[in-house]
């Protein structure tokens, strides 16, 4: 008996023996292709084994990686068919097993017949059918039931090079990475595309990069991969189905401290994309702030998903710290002299050396923040400054009272208390830096969220999480396995 809810999948087997021309009728004829439910609707290869990778036993043969390789549709039906072949035919000397899965999100033109041909008339290529839009929803249901070992997608234009694609997977597979991306805007990228566009891309990367505190270089360009572990981390906490799905998951890899690995995108624009810039802007500012405010709130379990992945957080050693610390104090008293000097010609000169204090301590803070202590996320960044700027109260009163204490002195003395005192202020800031204004970066899992908020973390197990996602994609390949399909209709998933 059919169900009715929203994630019933339809399965076909394939007919390799089907001709290779497309279907020149309307998609009327394929109901299938035009129905309407929410679900999606699967035909094409038989379900993959279930589970992730397992590694082999010592002496055993590695078999090939499993990929889905995603190509997100909406009324692509021009393209379509091409852009298939040319992935099949770039992915058949690949040393992974690739399948093409065609993810089509509520066509209205011939697409869906064309994406069901191919997936009854081609190897390796499966077609999924949703009745609701949403580039990013597509991407979220597909992944998410994917059972293979690396989980990418392309644009269905194909403008970045596909030869990327097992670059990409090497490092997936190896453990290397959770995230692999393109960029379009590397200094080693060769793209090809007008001046507008390439200047709406890199605004957009770096207001988020200021307002998201993130370091990817290219959130948008279509071509992306990530492990199974990753993905079944990451995905559940990602909300939005649209063109932001991009920026929201690769922020929350970052913050969670997974590791992006990126590669220079060769890339040529297509002149005919039907993006709509203004919609997709202010779609994108909002999902900017929605992403502030639920890591205001603490409601983004950031260090569940590292625990899910099981990515230790990348924080930087003493001697690091200890030169991106002395870095920063070079910088900031070269921008504290400068100021004092543009401010003393302004203002009286105690208000103007208050002044330039006060910027190159808010400056020292941010940069410690970022470089010296690796902190991931912009969580807690005005509880950081107003700490730092505690810090630059104490140091500031070990100056004055060495003034104070030498008043009368000859100038040696009240140069030598002065030295002293800022040595020891130096000290004191790097000290009090380490062990209380960025604790929760120096030792991530510390002193994070509400006290609720880490009685839940520590109540939960992140590999009974794992386990139990394992499991339920075990269940949904067997029971897709267990099923013989008649002739070129797909049986209905059964409750």
């Amino acid at each position: 008996m059919k169900t009715t809810r929203d994630t019933h999948l339809e399965r076909q087997q394939p007919d390799f023996d089907a001709p290779d021309a497309a279907p020149t009728s309307g998609a009327a004829r394929d109901p299938a292709a035009r129905g309407d439910t929410s679900g999606p609707r699967w035909a094409g290869a038989p379900a993959r084994r279930p589970g992730p990778a397992q590694d082999p036993a010592p002496g055993a043969p590695r078999t090939a990686t499993t990929v889905d390789l995603v190509v997100p549709v909406f009324n692509e039906e021009a393209q379509l068919v091409a852009s298939v072949d040319r992935l099949l035919a770039a992915t058949a000397h690949s040393p992974h097993a690739v399948t093409i899965v065609i993810a089509d999100n509520a066509s209205t033109d011939d697409t869906p017949v064309l994406a069901s041909h191919l997936a009854t008339s081609r190897e390796r290529v499966r077609w999924v059918r949703l009745g609701l839009k949403g580039r990013g929803r597509a991407l979220k249901q597909v992944w998410s039931d994917s059972s293979a070992d690396v989980v990418a997608y392309t644009d269905v234009d194909l403008a970045t090079d596909v030869r990327l694609l097992d670059p990409m997977i090497a490092v997936l597979a190896s453990g290397h990475s959770d995230v692999a991306i393109a960029s379009r805007l590397r200094r080693d990228a060769r793209v090809e595309r007008g001046a507008k566009r390439e200047i709406i891309s890199r605004c957009y990367n770096r207001l988020l990069r200021g307002f998201l505190d993130v370091n990817y270089s290219d959130a948008q360009c279509g071509f992306k991969a990530m492990s199974r572990r990753a993905a079944d981390a990451v995905l559940p906490h990602v909300e939005d189905t649209g063109w932001f799905f991009d920026t929201e998951v690769l922020t929350l890899a970052q913050w969670s401290g997974l590791r992006i690995h990126e590669f220079a995108a060769d890339w040529t624009d297509d002149p005919d994309s039907s993006v709509d810039v203004v919609r997709t802007a202010l779609d994108d500012l909002h999902g900017m702030w929605r992403m502030r405010r639920e890591l205001r709130r603490n409601t983004v379990p950031l260090e569940r998903i590292a625990a899910l992945v099981g990515r230790p957080p990348a924080v930087p050693n003493t001697g690091t710290q200890l030169l991106h610390f002395v870095d920063v104090g070079i910088l900031c008293t070269v921008v504290y002299s400068l100021g004092f000097l543009v401010l003393g010609h302004l203002m009286p000169l105690g208000a103007a050396n208050l002044t330039a204090l006060l910027g190159s301590a808010i400056l020292n803070t941010a940069l410690n923040r970022r470089y010296s202590f690796g902190a991931q996320n912009p969580r807690n960044t005005l509880g950081h400054h107003i700490k730092g700027l505690a810090v630059f109260a104490l140091c500031w009163a070990l100056t004055s009272a060495a003034i104070a204490l030498t008043a009368g002195q000859p100038t040696i003395w009240v140069l030598v208390a002065v030295t002293g005192a800022n040595v020891l202020a130096t000290v004191v800031r790097f000290a009090l830096q380490r062990l209380w204004v960025f604790a929760d970066a120096v030792r991530p899992g510390r002193r994070r969220g509400s006290v609720l908020a880490r009685v839940r973390a520590a109540l939960a197990d992140p590999s009974r999480e794992a386990e139990a996602q394992v499991r339920a994609r075990q269940a949904g390949a067997s029971g897709a396995d267990g099923r013989t399909a008649t002739g070129p209709g797909a049986q209905d998933r059964e409750a």
